[in-house]
């Protein structure tokens, strides 16, 4: 990036990254409660209504990373890069579909993570690990991901060097986080969510209508877009391949469902004031996807306006260098430096509150008073999030690419646990935990054999079928879990443990009794 530093693109950064985080740092007082409780500190005491919520889920789906690897994904494969659109939009009909179920039993028991959920279920603590520890695995490289994106920003100032100085402002940014984040908990992000979102969208505004102006209109955009990807040594194109169809539909499909499976992603769910908070949103979040389609158009603007880059990550900031000029490229990388911000401090919340419930406490600390669990969680959220740090200081970027690959692969293979359970208790606790083993297992070998590449060629009867390696994996699962199922009740009869009860899934939105049912075992359980 640059090689000077730009003065006038600095001060409007530091204005803004100021700025964000006194606001974030007077979270405390807002909504208030106490914050020495878990429920307080990581769901905000389950308060936020349709708006707070639309602009928490905003900030915590569409992240830095998502601003500056769509409009990379597409510079570098052309039409392929798309998927963010279709998935994003699915994404939204599953948690109409599934998350207001979710958050109506976590309500009635005081669930704070899917795993609690899954513990009260199944009575299963494995289980209930497995959950923990691949949500854990998947969001720390995300959180690392999102450091990435201050480090893009702060290149592209001129501020980077080698050694310690060179990592100073990344490190500055970090630590503002950690303290919002361990004063405010999940209050400070929501607090901001609603400034980052509004700086993304006059960033992708002005960027859609200021491009076209410098590049003589869409049209020879496009044109010199689709010249630049048919010159490559392997050529791409605007539009689908047939050979195409299948890994991207697969793409789309295994992307949707992961999407709401995340710790962060459940985390913003469950703050919800109410189910219909939550179906409302998901009503109303496919806006974001008109927002996403702009972002993608970035990477044939970065074709069209010959940007060449040694890291696909620096396609965006180089772009904003090359058009606008410093005072708003300085507000572009601030809108990306907090678009990093709200998510991070969101993930580590979500993984610290998993650490805590469903390992420290089932297993270390079985007493934990609830404010001794606040406290670790918080210590914990720090611990994680310095996790993610080192990450960037220490190791290449690629690698926490490549995790954060796997994370997506892993969190999908949750879903027969997490989601089936939220509507019917007849698969066996054993059963969906080996098939769990055997998703993770297998997604994992099919990606590393493909080096690190998502889609995997499937060979079944003689024809080959290229498909994303989550869907693969998942299949896989599915069946695993239902033949170890009808094994299990043929032999041993069913399952009787589960401390829900029908009614605590469906929400009327009138007051829900607080108060948790005791885990007992029944001769039998209605299915839900």
């Amino acid at each position: 990036m640059k090689t000077t530093l730009d003065w006038t693109a600095i001060s409007v950064f530091t204005f803004f990254i100021v700025l964000i985080s006194a606001v974030a740092f007077m979270a405390t007082r807002w909504k208030r409660g106490d914050l020495n409780l878990l429920e307080e500190w990581g769901l905000a005491g389950r308060r936020f209504g349709t708006v707070i919520t639309w602009f928490l889920l905003g900030g915590d789906l569409f992240t830095a990373y998502t601003i500056i690897a769509v409009p990379a994904l597409v510079y570098g494969t052309g039409a392929p890069g798309f998927f963010a659109l279709p998935y994003s939009t699915v994404s939204f009909a599953f948690a109409y579909l599934t998350m207001p179920r979710l958050w109506a039993v976590c309500r009635k028991h005081h669930y704070v993570t899917a795993a609690d959920f899954v513990r009260g279920r199944y009575g299963d603590h494995w289980l209930a690990l497995a959950i923990a520890l691949t949500g854990i695995l998947a969001t720390v490289p995300y959180i690392a991901l999102q450091l990435i994106g201050i480090q893009v920003s702060v290149g592209a100032l001129g501020l980077s060097g080698s050694g310690w100085t060179g990592q100073l402002p990344l490190v500055i940014a970090f630590a503002l986080l950690l303290g919002y984040t361990y004063t405010g908990g999940l209050r400070a992000p929501a607090s901001i969510a609603f400034i980052k979102d509004v700086m993304i969208y006059i960033v992708v505004l002005a960027a859609v209508i200021w491009l076209p102006m410098k590049l003589g209109g869409y049209g020879n955009v496009f044109e010199s877009a689709a010249r630049a990807l048919a010159s490559r040594p392997n050529p791409a194109s605007l539009v689908l391949r047939p050979g195409q169809y299948l890994p991207f539909s697969t793409l789309v499909l295994g992307s949707s469902l992961a999407l709401f499976l995340y710790p962060h992603s459940i985390t913003a769910v469950l703050s919800s004031s109410s189910a219909a908070v939550i179906k409302r949103n998901s009503a109303l979040m496919p806006a974001y996807s008109l927002l996403l389609g702009m972002l993608a158009l970035l990477g044939y603007g970065a074709l069209a306006a010959g940007v060449s880059v040694t890291s696909s990550s620096y396609v965006v900031p180089a772009l904003f260098v090359k058009i606008f000029p410093s005072w708003f490229a300085g507000f572009c990388f601030a809108a990306i430096a907090v678009g990093a911000l709200v998510p991070a401090a969101i993930m580590s919340i979500a993984a610290a509150s998993l650490f805590t419930r469903n390992i420290c406490r089932e297993y270390l600390w079985k007493n934990l008073a609830p404010r001794e669990e606040a406290r670790l969680a918080k210590l914990l959220s720090l611990m994680l999030s310095v996790a993610g740090l080192l990450f960037v200081l220490f190791l290449p970027t690629q690698y926490a690419i490549n995790l954060q690959l796997l994370g997506g692969i892993w969190i999908v293979q949750t879903l027969p646990t997490v989601v089936l359970g939220l509507f019917t208790r007849w698969f066996r606790s054993a059963a969906l935990l080996v098939g769990w083993a055997a998703g993770m297992a297998s997604g994992t070998a099919m990606v590393i054999s493909q080096r690190l590449t998502a889609v995997y060629p499937l060979h079944i009867g003689g024809v080959t079928f290229s498909s994303y390696a989550a869907v693969n994996a998942l299949a896989l699962n599915l069946f695993i879990a239902t033949a170890f199922t009808l094994v299990l009740n043929a032999s041993t009869g069913r399952e009787r443990w589960d401390e829900t009860s029908p009614s605590d899934y469906h929400d009327s939105d009138s007051q829900i009794a607080l108060e948790p049912k005791p885990r007992v075992r029944e001769h039998s359980v209605p299915q839900a």
